[in-house]
């Protein structure tokens, strides 16, 4: 598979052209002829001037010129968990997308040393199993935070023990940007930074991740104790079929 050199898209004119390096799935061993990765965001506040969301879209933009097909979730008017049947349209649209993706990108802000609320909420409407299906289990995760102070590493830390117990493969980097307040323009857009460098750092190693790892999700998740279980219930089953 030939990779051309792609022109940078007009909205995003702090990134580079001369840095900038198209993905080659051929050079990681991926089969030319498959699907772009589809990569589902996450943002934690309802603010209107909510910097995760800006950041949240900020990826987007990148994850997009570096090839992936992407979906960004609103949680307004998400529900708390379990104040409502799972049934409901909003949780069925979250499910929904987590069950499409391939990839996560959360984005959360810091408070009182933690991932929001609002962010929480999300993680915890998607089941580990549902209908034989897991919605998160070895799909790639890349995780963000924003600080309204200095940096911190708080929701990051935060955020990859979420994505172990969601059985997920979290890359190795990660983006903190500390006093975001700062960060972006009057347009919403992550001015030109170190800090901008390190997303874009981010995004592209998510996408080089998450073609390396979709097509062996199931041998990568593929469990002992869960064949052992499996095989238990088959015999119980059995035997309750002869009696």
């Amino acid at each position: 598979m030939t990779v051309t050199s792609r022109p940078m898209a007009p909205d995003l004119p702090n990134l580079d052209p001369t840095a900038f390096t198209p993905i080659d799935p051929a050079a990681l061993g991926v089969p030319a002829d498959g699907h772009p990765p589809r990569i589902l965001i996450l943002y934690g506040s309802l603010r209107p001037e909510s910097y995760s969301r800006k950041l949240a879209l900020e990826a987007q933009r990148l994850l997009e010129l570096f090839g992936a097909d992407t979906r960004l979730f609103d949680p307004h008017e998400l529900p708390m968990l379990d104040s409502v049947p799972a049934t409901h349209p909003k949780v069925q649209e979250l499910r929904a997308l987590s069950m499409w993706s391939e990839a996560h990108v959360w984005v959360s802000p810091e408070r009182h040393g933690a991932p929001t609320a609002v962010f929480k909420n999300q993680i915890d409407w998607l089941p580990l199993e549902s209908g034989g299906m897991r919605p998160t289990q070895g799909r790639t995760l890349a995780v963000l935070q924003v600080c309204g102070g200095s940096q911190s590493f708080n929701v990051v830390n935060a955020l990859r023990l979420l994505g172990r117990w969601m059985r997920m493969v979290t890359i190795p980097n990660q983006s903190s940007v500390p006093k975001a307040w700062q960060e972006f323009d009057e347009a919403g857009r992550m001015k030109p930074s170190a800090y901008y460098d390190r997303v874009v750092d981010v995004m592209e190693e998510l996408v080089k991740f998450t073609w390396l790892v979709r097509d062996h999700s199931d041998l990568l998740t593929d469990r002992y104790s869960e064949r052992v279980a499996d095989a238990a219930t088959a015999a119980l089953a059995a035997r309750a079929g002869a009696v």
